[in-house]
């Protein structure tokens, strides 16, 4: 993608939805994820003009100009330097059948939390909780949101005195103003940062208008709100009805970049953001549970990509567990999947009024395949056997195409086709891609459309896959992914991102949780009702967090992070396949993995 961002004209550039990702036309800059082994002090002396991130464990974000990326990528300390994705946001029951209640009873609780009954019974049936084994809340554990914002007036992140729940507030949208006291955190370049105490501040203000002066970070699509509320909300403004899960915790808040790529962040952002909330867990010394709605299709669907094997690497460090939602592409027609062998052609319909498209191609490198694009009238656009790039017109599209070669981190090869419009739009009708095979090994190929709902109803794969519709990056081994299900009919939801991952078929999602009609809060004091395995992962990082209050800030397990956390988690599943939800499929499900959640069972 990155090679042929380079190749293309900037106009060209300009009218593709994926090449102009981390662009600036105005500098002449490309955004680059790169992995680097060696001393940082070489890389400022030798790029002193270029804003440099430095992540985790050999990981940095760059800013660099053509001439400045051809001398990076020559340095041998360089491994691999990958350019950044667009990400899209995956749109009372669910404390109750997620067992969650029975942790929790009434008393003990911070000035202005409230108590509900009927959401509050250990049996399920609405009884009291005085039977409950524990009280745990999420008191002593920090609750990380990446997402669109927060609403933070919201009554349901301020405790009984009205204070800010919220411990750190990170904008990335918007621009530090130094003479006003504003300014990025500490490591990065772009954004700034409020504390609690300036939060306060602005909630102290008399009006909405002197507020936003102080504290002008808004969540304009209510999407992190909304999730924050699930996670950690206390209900206050609902009288304890609405009560999130881990409603005793404290708030991380990382509002994710939005400037250009139509409004959505980049793989770039949720990386910096997810540096951001482990290094505040680290020095306000707490355990964290990251929360991540978002993702993209863009990768070959293994946990390959530097973004997934960058989350394996935070998942090893601090006190740390990511909670990521496997998207809503399950019943969507941006999949499909086949065998050279048996399936010699996929047929992409491209619907009317398109602006631009892309496909990805995923296959073994050992299958030698010839790939053509041929009209539905029968006309032959192109060949393609061999690495490289390839242009072909299709009445008023231009498609570039990257046939690429495997990486150090993936053993399969990438062919990428990006339909740029002349004009506009996109020529509507139907394509072919006709598979020749030459020498084949494996046989297995999947391809891919951008997910998010990026196009329009009529644009899609004539025979969709349901299966390996799980987005990026929750197919990353270290990450706890979760679908949705419908707890009141108690049925899969079918726009759950289904599993397992492509090739090593290992089980994602890991559990599914409630995310149909999920009541949370809303910008501007309310609540809203919103779908989406967006709303289920959220249920599963508010567990995390009363587990993790039980285990290491209570001291009964120190270690209760990581993959301990997955499996404790796993491990308290319901079966729900015996009630009919995934068909009475056997365990793990492509739609389910290993159950349902069930907190209470998760805990020792």
């Amino acid at each position: 993608m990155l090679n042929l961002s380079l190749e293309v004209s900037g106009e060209t550039r300009e009218r593709s939805l994926s090449l102009n990702t981390g662009f600036d036309g105005e500098k002449q800059t490309w955004e680059i994820i790169v992995r680097f082994f060696g001393e940082r002090e070489r890389l400022l002396e030798t790029f002193p003009d270029s804003p440099i991130v430095f992540l985790q464990e050999g990981y940095l974000i760059m800013e660099v100009t053509r001439e400045e990326l051809e001398r990076l990528t020559a340095m041998p300390q360089v491994i691999y330097v990958e350019m950044p994705k667009a990400m899209h946001y995956q749109l009372d029951n669910g404390r109750r059948v997620s067992c969650i209640t029975p942790l929790q009873r009434e008393g003990e609780t911070e000035p202005g939390d409230f108590f509900d009954a009927d959401h509050a019974g250990g049996s399920g049936d609405g009884a009291a909780t005085d039977g409950a084994r524990e009280n745990l809340t999420g008191r002593g554990v920090l609750v990380a949101i990446l997402d669109s914002g927060i609403d933070y007036s919201h009554p349901d992140f301020r405790d009984g005195e009205g204070n800010t729940r919220i411990a750190w507030l990170w904008d990335q949208t918007l621009t530090a103003r130094q003479e006003e006291g504003e300014r990025p955190p500490e490591g990065f370049f772009y954004g700034v940062e409020f504390d609690g105490e300036t939060i306060n501040r602005a909630l102290e203000a008399p009006t909405s208008r002197e507020r936003d002066v102080i504290c002008p970070s808004r969540d304009i699509s209510g999407h992190g709100t909304h999730v924050a509320g699930i996670a950690a909300g206390n209900g206050r403004a609902s009288e304890g009805r609405y009560r999130g899960v881990a409603y005793g915790s404290r708030l991380l808040v990382v509002k994710l970049g939005n400037s250009g790529d139509r409004g959505f962040p980049r793989t770039t952002q949720l990386m910096t953001g997810i540096t951001y909330c482990l290094r505040k867990a680290r020095q306000m010394g707490m355990p964290v549970a990251m929360n991540i709605s978002i993702g993209n299709h863009y990768g070959s669907h293994a946990g390959d990509s530097l973004l997934e094997t960058y989350i394996d690497e935070v998942c090893n460090q601090w006190k740390c567990n990511i909670v990521i939602g496997t998207g809503n592409e399950g019943a969507s027609a941006t999949h499909t999947s086949g065998d050279f062998r048996v399936n010699q052609q996929a047929e992409l319909a491209v619907g009317a009024y398109e602006t631009g498209v892309n496909v990805q191609l995923w296959k073994r490198y050992l299958d030698h395949v010839e790939i053509a694009l041929e009209t539905s009238g029968g006309e032959t656009l192109g060949r393609m056997t061999e690495a490289g790039t390839y242009r072909f017109t299709w009445g008023s599209t231009d498609i570039y195409v990257y046939f690429g070669l495997p990486s150090p981190y993936s053993i399969y090869q990438e062919i990428f086709f990006d339909f740029i419009p002349r004009r506009t739009y996109l020529e509507e009708g139907v394509l072919y891609f006709r598979f020749n095979p030459r020498r084949l090994i494996s046989g297995i190929y999947d391809l891919w459309l951008p997910a998010g709902g990026t196009q329009n109803r009529q644009t899609g794969f004539a025979y969709p896959t349901p299966e390996t519709t799980l987005t990026i990056p929750s197919a990353a081994s270290g990450a706890i992914s979760v679908g949705a299900y419908d707890s009141r009919s108690r049925e899969y939801a079918p726009f759950s991102g289904r599993g397992f991952t492509w090739e090593r078929r290992q089980v994602k999602p890991d559990l599914v949780a409630p995310g149909v009609d999920i009541t949370s809060c809303a910008p501007g004091g309310g609540y809203a009702v919103r779908s989406g395995t967006s709303m289920a992962s959220p249920f599963v990082t508010g567990s995390a967090a009363l587990l993790m209050e039980w285990g290491i800030v209570r001291g009964n397990d120190p270690y209760l992070y990581g993959q301990k956390m997955k499996a404790y988690l796993l491990g308290g599943t319901k079966n729900l396949t015996a009630a009919g939800l995934a068909g009475g499929e056997a365990l793990p499900s492509e739609k389910i993995g290993w159950g349902a959640l069930c907190a209470d069972a998760a805990l020792p």
